[in-house]
């Protein structure tokens, strides 16, 4: 089943490049660059250009507001899921988190806190917290608790308990929330350094806007596209497997 997947993917992407290619041959426009065109462009940017350094200084920004959203969110949701009151006196804030555009976040810790690293990663993490702590407090109130009881009835201890017994449960809400907040960090960290940041992706991005220049915006989005599929495919989805091999 897996090979067949990844076998559909890569028949997914050689189509697409193949439709990609002949529209780009009938159109003859500069507005759409072909797909060797623009992987010239990545190659000439990874050699020559700032390619490298933008990608490294972006995903540094990620792994910070990824981490940051990640604890803070899951202290928020556990407790929430875990004590009725708590979830009455935060749901209200929580939802006006999960409404409140990342654009307006990002203008508001700007104007607060200036145009500083700090005020970027805050803005990117504090986007993302609502929707770890809605995952994590659902996955709090599905515990069984009967299993919980088994352990108790049985003398286990604590800790092994919390290991062996509770985490498991939580896993899948933890992956959810990590895998679902990597392909939305990411796309706020650019927004972000657009509008504020004179390094990274989103800053080059901007800059070749300014000069249409449509083919090294494409080099740059395919690139940073592909380290962060890297991500998910070589880091995120491994570990899913095999925190959830329990399951079914």
């Amino acid at each position: 089943m897996l090979e067949g997947s990844a076998w559909g993917r890569w028949l997914f992407l050689g189509v697409f490049l193949l439709a990609w290619q002949i529209i780009a041959l009938l159109l003859e426009s500069e507005q759409l660059p072909g797909p060797w065109e623009v992987m010239g462009s990545v190659w000439y940017h990874l050699l020559e250009g700032e390619l490298l350094y933008s990608i490294l200084v972006t995903l540094r920004r990620v792994l910070l507001a990824f981490t940051l959203a990640m604890a803070v969110g899951v202290i928020v949701g556990f407790v929430m899921g875990r004590y009725p009151l708590m979830d009455t006196i935060l749901d209200g804030v929580l939802i006006m988190g999960l409404n409140i555009p990342a654009l307006v976040v990002i203008i508001l810790c700007y104007v607060w806190f200036g145009l500083v690293e700090a005020a970027a990663v805050t803005a990117v993490a504090v986007n993302k917290m609502p929707l770890v702590a809605v995952t994590l407090r659902e996955g709090v109130r599905d515990i069984d608790h009967q299993l919980l009881q088994v352990g108790q009835v049985f003398r286990i201890p604590l800790s092994r308990r919390l290991l062996k017994i509770y985490l498991p449960q939580l896993y899948p809400y933890l992956m959810t929330a990590a895998r679902s907040g990597l392909s939305l960090i990411w796309k706020i960290v650019l927004v972000v350094e657009l509008l504020g940041r004179s390094d990274g992706v989103g800053f080059q991005l901007g800059s070749f806007f300014q000069f249409f220049d449509i083919t090294s915006i494409l080099a740059y989005t395919l690139a940073f596209i592909f380290v962060i599929y890297s991500v998910e495919s070589l880091l995120l989805r491994p570990l899913e497997n095999h925190l959830t091999r329990w399951r079914p």
